[in-house]
């Protein structure tokens, strides 16, 4: 089946259609992950983009039961060279043909992707659109560009009533932005007893659960579209030890007073080097981020920035002077990805267990 992607500045590029045959729009983005498409397209991180990946093969395992980030993902659709029709491996349950068309996100294959990445890379990340051969094209760019992004983009896939994850140790709450399945898992390792929470959840409705901590999870769009958000950080901060991870890394900084900007074409993948400047390890990364931190609206009274990307110097981590907060834009809990930065979890634990005695005396 033939099937088009056109872009708003005019491209157009002809391919194969596959999973669902529905037409989407979307902001097209890159991803240069060789592996771990399963958990790209189920991450929320990509909620409302067209991913599109740099490796030329992609479905060749397979979809399974263990590797999804959340249940229903809401990336618009999936751009790649060439997808495997014949999976290969004992865990595969589905073929990422059927996964995408179970989930209704259509895909579109046998396009030079590498052109494509290197426009993005060049002019940024672009609005698109997967549909049909027409003989109107004329109409479908009216209509692409006169479509606009939505931007509740957490509120959509956030939960929507708070839920219990059981444990025996430490108790966490967990703020859901679009919160991937992997940062529920490192916190169940440890034993943690977690409640899920809505996005708009306030500072007293956290503080009345006497957490040992909250956790700031990822998700999708600009972080100036939560701004109850950044209400909530500020009405708990100095009073419970905070996390954050990727947009909770965000929301955190610009509840202290710093600045968020659009990048050209984001990080997305899983081999992103980051830099801790306190030791000078390099640990590689999983990232999914199309905005950052000006370093320089941070107030060095308040904070200090803990790590940097080495590729372009972006800020990567940020610690709290004053207070027991801390947070990273990148995914220690990778998924696809290296466990490199998978520690900072433990620190996490750490810094419970030292507020706890503090408080008590």
């Amino acid at each position: 089946m033939k099937r088009l992607l056109i872009l708003e500045d005019g491209s157009v590029f002809e391919g194969e259609g596959f999973g669902s045959s529905a037409s989407t729009t979307g902001e097209v983005v890159f991803t240069t992950g060789m592996s771990g498409y399963q958990e790209v397209v189920t991450d929320q991180s990509f909620n409302g983009q067209i991913v599109l990946f740099t490796y030329p093969l992609i479905g060749n395992y397979g979809v399974n039961r263990d590797d999804y980030e959340t249940i229903s993902p809401t990336c618009k659709g999936v751009i790649v060279k060439e997808h495997a029709r014949r999976p290969s491996n004992w865990r595969s349950q589905l073929s990422f043909d059927e996964f995408l068309k179970a989930n209704n996100i259509p895909g579109i294959s046998g396009i030079d992707t590498r052109k494509l990445t290197k426009k993005i890379r060049e002019a940024g990340t672009i609005k698109g659109s997967i549909i049909d051969v027409v003989s109107d094209l004329k109409h479908e760019f009216d209509q692409l560009k006169a479509t606009v992004l939505p931007k509740n983009q957490v509120q959509q896939v956030s939960v929507e009533k708070p839920y219990v994850i059981p444990g025996m140790g430490r108790s966490v709450a967990v703020l859901d932005f679009g919160l991937k399945h992997s940062i529920l898992r490192e916190l169940v390792k440890r034993q943690c007893s977690v409640t899920v929470l809505p996005y708009n959840t306030t500072a007293e409705t956290i503080l009345s659960l006497s957490p040992d901590g909250v956790m700031l999870s990822n998700g999708p769009g600009d972080p100036n579209n939560v701004p109850e958000a950044i209400e909530m950080i500020q009405g708990i901060q100095g009073k419970v030890p905070i996390f954050g991870i990727c947009l909770g890394h965000q929301l955190l900084a610009m509840a202290n007073g710093a600045e968020s900007y659009k990048m050209t074409f984001g990080h997305r993948g899983s081999n992103h080097p980051v830099r801790e400047i306190a030791t000078g390890r390099i640990d590689f990364t999983s990232q999914n981020h199309g905005y950052a931190i000006d370093e320089k609206s941070i107030d060095p009274e308040r904070m200090m920035v803990t790590h940097v990307e080495i590729n372009d110097g972006s800020v990567e981590g940020i610690r709290h002077k004053q207070h027991p907060s801390f947070s990273v834009q990148f995914h220690p809990d990778a998924a696809p990805g290296p466990h490199d930065a998978v520690h900072l979890f433990d620190e996490f634990m750490e810094l419970m267990d030292t507020w706890k005695e503090q408080v008590n005396g």
